[in-house]
């Protein structure tokens, strides 16, 4: 019978193995780190970077988590055995360049090489966010970043209901919310933060109620106040996303010339009877509001949705997609929104994409911060930030 160190030996006989200072090159090179150490070991520290996945669960998660089978790949355990066992299990499974590294993570540790302590959750976390959890988009370490992250509602209305839920279930750990208005009876057909109980109440203190009681690891922080050119760069400093929620363009123009100065992405939807839109305007990255619209229209051309109604449903629909457009800034996933604009018609159900460029003529733009001035745009629409 094969003793145990037979097969490990029979395991290294078809494996190319590398020490620590060789691994070090090859995943400063490009290489995959893959821990193959149990949740409890990886916890205590692990290279940075690395994949983790226990040598169980190896070969029903791999194609999942590395989906090139070319890619290449340093294996590693704690001391060396594990990973050689897995490395060959790797090129059962069609995996062309794994490299199991000798002495594990203990001989990388002992050399002095960087290591960190991977984030972790908390045993609820881990219950609730579980979902997020098993995608290796997201994974422990997205769902630390959502946690971490802080995000602005302007307004609790139509837009900021649907937006707000859906990031507070997903664990965004601050929001802050925008909104000088309070709970009527015509708002309860789209903004579905409030409640008949509520009407009267202040929209702010309605939707911490709510979304506090939705995911208790969610900061919920109230500015009961309008945005002006007096307090706007105080409320949206230190914030990382912006979800515009307003509903008239002097507010829409005051966001984007603050959002631009501080370099602070803004996640803008609008909506209008059975059609809405959504785009990404990143200061850093991309076109910005007054790319798309440099002058506001005339009042008279611009209806609010008090004047021109609007179904139920649609801020549903756009607010979500707002919401998952903020994640994946946030976790710098997939492919955002920037530099183009999502339109939606419900009548016809379309979805279309357009794409839109820097205007030449615009010089409200994150090189020229320094020189933009916050200033109040009067007259045009009336003040408000509820759909």
């Amino acid at each position: 019978m094969a003793t145990f160190r037979d097969l490990l030996a029979a395991a290294k006989s078809e494996i190319r193995e590398v020490d620590p200072e060789g691994a070090a090159a090859r995943i400063a090179a490009g290489a995959i780190a893959l821990d193959v150490r149990e949740p409890d070991e990886y916890e205590e520290g692990a290279i940075p970077g690395a994949i983790h996945i226990p040598r169980g669960h190896l070969e029903a998660q791999i194609e999942n988590r590395i989906a090139d089978k070319s890619a290449p790949v340093v294996v590693y355990c704690a001391g060396g055995i594990r990973s050689a066992f897995a490395a060959v299990t790797l090129a059962q499974l069609g995996f062309t360049d794994v490299e199991s590294m000798e002495g594990g993570f203990g001989r990388w540790k002992d050399e002095g090489r960087p290591w960190k302590q991977p984030a972790s959750l908390t045993p609820e976390q881990n219950n609730r966010y579980k979902r997020h959890l098993l995608l290796p988009e997201v994974g422990t370490e997205g769902q630390v970043k959502l946690l971490g992250a802080k995000v602005l509602m302007l307004g609790a209305g139509g837009l900021g209901s649907p937006a707000a839920l859906y990031l507070a279930a997903a664990g965004v750990g601050t929001i802050g919310i925008v909104d000088m208005d309070e709970v009527d009876s015509s708002n309860l057909q789209r903004q579905i933060l409030h409640n008949i109980d509520r009407i009267g109440d202040r929209k702010v203190d309605s939707a911490k109620k709510t979304l506090t009681m939705l995911n208790p690891d969610v900061d919920v922080v109230t500015y009961d106040t309008r945005l002006d050119a007096s307090n706007i760069i105080d409320i949206i400093s230190g914030y990382d996303v912006i979800v515009d929620g307003a509903d008239n363009f002097p507010s829409r123009y005051l966001l984007n010339d603050a959002s631009v100065k501080l370099g602070i992405p803004v996640v803008h939807g609008s909506i209008f009877r059975f059609e809405g839109m959504v785009s990404v305007f990143h200061p850093t990255k991309g076109p910005t509001y007054r790319d798309m619209v440099p002058e506001p229209p005339p009042a008279e051309l611009a209806p609010s949705c008090a004047e021109a109604g609007v179904l139920g449903v649609l801020p549903g629909i756009i607010g979500s997609i707002q919401a998952l457009e903020t994640i994946k800034v946030i976790l710098g996933l997939g492919d955002a929104l920037i530099g183009r604009i999502l339109t939606v018609d419900t009548i016809d159900m379309e979805f279309r994409v357009f794409n839109l460029k820097p205007d030449p003529a615009n010089e409200v733009t994150w090189t020229n911060r320094d020189r933009i001035q916050i200033k109040e745009l009067d007259g045009l629409c009336a003040p408000g930030l509820s759909h």
